[in-house]
């Protein structure tokens, strides 16, 4: 028998490309539509399909028909957008079920062609990552209360105080009538105490929002805050590497997210100006503690600066976008679930967090 055509030979391996295409397309957790450059729906994931309700009947639709489940109303023009520029976009939305999604748009390129023939749309859960976030705000929101109701409620209490100084310091009078004054102090001491203590009542009740534990994947985590960062990632030329000794943990869900995707966007976020950052993310036994580090090849951070980053607000740069909260929420959580967190670093070498995970039993 003569040798196969170049021509068969290509098919074959087209055949094999959709195969493969179709297998990883029937069998990942991720969320994920193919749409083409004519904005024809061509393939999706099965949890697409359970996530915005769609059916075997919708592949072949325009995808304006469809994304109204997606309750993104300028969808269509960010796929435009994307295929016309043949870049990434990124964008946090919202389904009909209420859910939060991260949204990337990324250009599906012939390369022989070197054109843009469509997108994938993937979606990453964030959810958990709003609520925690949402309910730290609130909390943030109360402390502000606080400190603005103790300003405001015991300047009444202190200017009576001040009154009877005053009086006492003038007073000639009879130890009665200075025994009188004293007794007057000490109930505006008593107020000014009773205030401060109403005041600044933070019911345990009020973080109970990111305590629910159960039983997450180290691996599942990481690879949901590596694609959360997938620009970031791109852009940056960044190497994400991962040695997994202890896999599972039983704790918050939403808290180990936030605190991995948290340490993996601050090891792009001050990455050093001459390299690409090499970051790595281990797991390990540390006696009672599930140890997890992320160690990267940044910047690196001042000896006199390792403990106030991770006070509120605290930016160690301007030329750095960020809000200064990113820490103070992962040393929060870290703590509140007993655990503790750590951090070794020299300037212009790169840092490691050390973050030691109390898992419930």
């Amino acid at each position: 028998m003569g040798q196969p055509s170049k021509k068969t030979e290509a098919h074959r391996k087209l055949i094999e490309l959709n195969d493969e295409l179709e297998n990883y397309f029937s069998n990942t957790v991720i969320p994920q539509l193919f749409v083409d450059a004519n904005m024809i729906l061509r393939k999706f994931t099965p949890p697409a399909m359970r996530h915005f309700k769609l059916s075997a009947e919708d592949v072949g639709r325009h995808i304006d028909e469809v994304s109204s489940n997606i309750r993104f109303p300028t969808i269509i023009d960010n796929i435009e957008e994307v295929i016309k520029s043949s870049k990434d976009l990124e964008k946090d939305i919202q389904t009909t079920d209420k859910r939060w999604y991260q949204m990337n748009i990324l250009p599906y390129i012939v390369k022989k062609e070197k054109r843009t023939n469509g997108v994938i749309i993937t979606f990453i859960d964030i959810n958990d990552r709003i609520e925690v976030l949402r309910g730290y705000e609130k909390l943030s929101k109360r402390y502000e209360n606080i400190i603005y109701s103790i300003s405001h409620d015991i300047k009444g209490p202190l200017s009576n105080m001040e009154g009877l100084l005053s009086l006492l310091k003038e007073t000639s009078g009879s130890e009665e009538d200075t025994q009188q004054l004293l007794n007057l102090l000490n109930l505006s001491v008593d107020n000014i105490r009773s205030t401060v203590v109403e005041l600044s009542d933070i019911r345990e009740s009020d973080t109970d929002f990111d305590r629910e534990a159960e039983r997450v994947n180290f691996e599942n985590l990481i690879e949901d805050a590596r694609l959360a960062l997938t620009d970031r990632i791109h852009e940056a030329g960044a190497q994400v590497e991962c040695e997994i000794k202890e896999t599972e943990i039983t704790l918050s869900r939403k808290n180990v997210r936030s605190i991995i995707y948290n340490l993996l966007s601050n090891a792009i976020k001050y990455k050093a100006p001459d390299r690409a950052p090499a970051i790595c993310v281990k797991t390990e036994k540390a006696g009672a503690y599930t140890l997890l580090s992320v160690s990267d090849n940044g910047r690196g951070i001042a000896d006199d600066k390792k403990e106030v980053i991770f006070e509120r607000y605290t930016r160690l740069r301007d030329d750095v976008e960020g809000t200064g909260l990113g820490l103070f929420i992962v040393k929060r959580m870290v703590e509140d679930a007993g655990g503790k967190i750590e951090v070794e670093s020299t300037l212009g070498e790169g840092t490691t967090f050390k973050v030691f995970l109390k898992g419930q039993r």
